[in-house]
Formats: structure tokens, sequence, C-alpha cells
């Protein structure tokens, strides 16, 4: 049986990577496992359970393209021989996958590792805390599945790793998902953010609740008031954490080296320990840098020209120099768009320094980058076509682990949709009494903003979170909630309902009978 766990976690934490090869960390040994069963078993699974979490939530080719090249927000242009992939990052844009997609099909795989890694665990006796934390892991990776594709497998048998997994799906998976969060909040601990802790699981609960009405139904989701008091009490309880949040001043301190420590708003962080261990957070700036910037990126990724011009020129969210960053490298954190320079290294603490020479792309042409960008680029211009987007500050001295712990839930994302849910139909009568308007102006002010003319409403909150959230793998549930997932944008024309959900990927729905293929594969 220790072999069949070990293999089962060696599986789990494969990393993929399409242009960079990842190291396999956190694998378990016959070592690392006691034979006696108890906390010490326990401890050394919860590890192997938070490594798990790596790879999908992580690397660009998982999850987090899922949720962005399928927006308005990203995408992957082919580049002459660069980046065609066999369309694969194009279909995602242009929502035409199908049920043998990689991408669909390792990130669904990944995510079910997970749930079978945490649900394990359960079987060695851990502690009460032990436990809660691996059912907050399960509980996000369960969330992810359900958001994706709708089906969440369990084993009604923990005690029997070989059982086939049970389905829930819909508003009963959501509503499991609600039990378990709430029966486990009392043994979280209340911190530090690189750890699952007590306002984590209240982020997610807020999550759910959200969004239950999508998963009653999709195409046309109507919002109970219950479920957004609901989520606006779990928005009351944050705020009044002992954690005491604010907004982080410098937004780039969320996403930055050493963030664990900057940050005043992260509420919970995958832990990346630079040289020593970390997952692919450095696929975040590779993926869209020039292969001329430094560090050398890979060319890939841009967001599209409609969606920067969401931004107002003053948001410091759009563009701004940072220190180590645009004194060293030439650019600014947030969207690179225009003529690109490098700078000088003079001293080990550079002060700010006019631009040492002006970059080029790779046939000599000025390396300047355009809002103007296709899914397939021909022509002499095809390097600079697209804004890149840098929100993780790159971290060039760690080798392959990076420093930057990995977000996944900040207080900003609490107090616009602690907003969401008043604009639709909740109520505050707690003793935080706050309106949306309030709440999101708390927001804008952060990136040098003005409150939003007229007030928030629930059309301009979603352009909003677009702002807030860019590169952070929330847009596709965003724009599904807001009804506006299957419109037409750049380079997409208007899709069909079956793309409201990812399909089964083709292995899986044979190793499973308890598994349905989605509507419309």
């Amino acid at each position: 049986m220790k072999q069949i766990l070990l293999t089962a976690f060696s599986l789990a934490l494969i990393f993929g990577c399409t242009k960079l090869d990842e190291k396999l960390n956190g694998q378990l040994s016959d070592a690392s496992v006691s034979s006696g069963g108890g906390s010490g078993n326990a401890s050394a699974l919860l590890t192997a359970t938070y490594d798990a979490m790596m790879g999908p939530f992580q690397n660009q080719d998982r999850l987090w393209c899922l949720q962005e090249h399928t927006t308005d927000e990203c995408i992957g242009p082919t580049r002459a021989g660069d980046w065609d992939d066999n369309g694969v990052w194009r279909v995602l844009h242009s929502h035409q996958w199908d049920a043998n997609h990689q991408f669909n099909a390792e990130t669904f795989k990944e995510l079910g590792k997970v749930v079978f890694a945490a649900t394990d665990l359960l079987r060695f006796a851990p502690t009460p805390a032990q436990a809660a934390e691996a059912k907050l892991l399960r509980a996000y990776a369960s969330y992810a599945l359900l958001d994706g594709w709708n089906q969440v497998p369990y084993r009604v048998n923990t005690a029997d790793p070989r059982e086939i997994p049970q389905i829930r799906a819909g508003v009963a998976a959501a509503d499991f998902i609600i039990s378990e969060l709430t029966s486990i909040i009392a043994d979280l601990p209340v911190g530090p953010a690189n750890r699952a802790n007590k306002d984590a699981a209240r982020v997610l609960l807020m999550k759910l609740y959200l969004n239950k009405g999508v998963y009653a139904n999709r195409a046309a989701p109507t919002f109970a008031a219950a479920d957004m008091n609901l989520a606006i009490a779990q928005a009351n309880l944050i705020q009044a954490s002992s954690r005491a949040y604010a907004l982080t001043p410098n937004y780039f301190n969320n996403f930055t080296i050493n963030n664990n420590a900057l940050s005043t708003e992260n509420i919970w962080t995958a832990e990346n320990i630079g040289s020593v261990k970390s997952g692919n957070v450095r696929s975040r700036w590779y993926c869209t840098l020039h292969y001329n910037q430094n560090p050398s990126g890979w060319n890939g990724f841009t967001t599209l020209g409609d969606f920067y011009d969401k931004f107002e020129m003053a948001d410091t969210r759009r563009k701004t120099n940072f220190n180590g960053i645009t004194n060293v490298y030439g650019y600014n954190m947030g969207f690179l768009e225009g003529p690109q320079a490098t700078y000088k290294r003079l001293t080990a603490v550079p002060s700010l320094l006019p631009p040492d020479s002006a970059l080029k792309d790779r046939t000599g042409a000025p390396l300047s980058f355009t809002k103007a960008v296709k899914a397939i680029e021909t022509g002499s211009n095809l390097e600079v076509t697209g804004v890149r987007v840098i929100k993780y500050a790159p971290d060039l001295g760690n080798g392959d682990n990076k420093d930057n712990d990995y977000v996944y839930f900040r207080y900003a994302d609490v107090l616009l949709m602690k907003a969401e849910a008043l604009l639709r139909g909740g109520t505050d009568p707690s003793a935080i009494p706050q309106t949306a308007t309030m709440l999101t102006s708390m927001v804008r002010a952060r990136a040098g903003l003005a409150p939003l003319s007229g007030g928030a409403t629930v059309a301009n909150l979603l352009d909003e979170r677009a702002r807030e959230f860019y590169w952070e793998a929330t847009r596709r549930t965003d724009l599904i909630r807001f009804g506006k997932f299957l419109d037409a944008w750049q380079e997409k024309p208007a899709s069909s309902a079956k793309s409201l959900l990812f399909p089964i990927p083709s292995g899986s729905l044979a190793a499973n009978p308890n598994i349905t293929q989605n509507s419309g594969y």
C-alpha cells in the first residue's frame, strides 16, 4: 500500500510546461513516511498535498491558461514558427477546444489528484488541524473542478484508495463544499498566509455563495439575496480578523519577491522558497517578456488592446516604476506598451538611470510593443505585437525556484465581492456599514483613481474586477457570472453555450463510469 501512495503522489507532482522543463519537487520517499501510521504519516502526506497544488495552479498551461486564454484578457499569438503548438492556445481563445485538449485534460487530472491526496491523508489519523488543512486544499481543488467542469469526484469510503470516485455536480457539489468549509474553520489556524487558514476558508465560502446561482444555471444565473447575505457575513468576519488586513499601498508588493513579508492584503498564498522549492510562478513573466529582455522571456502571451484600454492613464495598476525592476532591467510593472529600453547596472542598488540603449527585436528592428495583436501573426512586426503583462516582479536571483509566493486570495477580492453581493440584493446589517460604491472606491483609491462616476453598479463592477485582478486567473469565472463569457471580442466570435463548461477529458471519461460528458461535447 505504501508503494501505491508513493506512486500516486509522484504522479501528482509532475509539472507540465511547453516552454520550460520544471523540476519534480516534493516527492515522498519510503524514509519520509513513517510505517506506524498516525501523525507522522499525516504530516508528510499534508506536505505532499500542498506540493500537489503547485502544478495545476501555478503552471501556465494548467488552470491559469483555461481561466485567462479563454477570455478577453489574454491571447497566445502564433508568431511565425513560435507558439503555434498545433493551435493549442488559439483554440482556447476562440472557444474551439474539444475533449482531447491537452491542457484541459492535464488540469482536470491534476486537480483530481489534489482531491485524492487530501482525502487519502484522512486515513492516517491526522490531528484535527491537519485534517482541516487537508480539507481546505481539497475544497479549493473541488471548487476549481466545479467551476470548470461542473463535476467533482469524491470517495464514499475514504479507507479504500482503490474505490472508483462518485461524482457531485452543480449546486449539490457547491453545498457539500460549503458544509465542509463551515465545519473546519474552527480547526484552521489564523495564519500565516502561506498555510491554509480560517480567512482563506471564508474567502472560498464567499466565492461559492456568490457563484451558487451560476452552478444552478450558467446560461442565465440568478442571485438569491440569502446567498448574497451569507457572502457578506463572511466578508465581515474577514474584515474583523485579527490579521488586520489592509490594501497594500504599493499594489505590486503583493506579487514581488518576498511578498509574504511585504503584503498586508494577501490572505492565502502558495509558499515558494527562493533557490529551495517553488511552483512555476516564473511562468507569469517568462511567458510574456521578449527574448531580448531580462530575463530572456518566451515572447508568448499578451493582453488585448480592448482590455488594455479599460485602464485610465493614471491607474497605477496599469504602469508603475518599481524599485529593483525598472531601475535595473528597464521596464515597469503592469503593462508594457511602446518602445522598450534596457538600463546599465552601475551599483548594487542603482538609482533611476536614463536609458542606456533601446532594445531591438531579433530582426534588429526597435522593440516597441503595440496594442494591435492577432491570433496568427505574419510579417515583419510579428515579434512586437501585443501589450505585455508583468504582474509578478521577476526574481532573477534564485535559480529555477523563485521567491514570489503565488497568490490565491487577496483582501481586495473580499472588498469587491462584498460590493457585488450588495449590488445583487444583499444587505449588511452588521457593525461594518459599507456601500458598494464605498468598497469599490477603496480599491480604486489605492490605484490612484477617483470613485466611479455615478457610483458602483453591477455593469461597471465587472470592469473594476478586470482592472484589479488581471493575470490572476479570475477572468473566466467573472465573465460567466456577469453573463459576458459567450460574447464576441478581439480574435473571437460569439460562442455557444457549451463553452460555459469545459469537456470531461476523454481519458477521464473512459476511466470512470460515474462521470458523464458535459453537454455539447
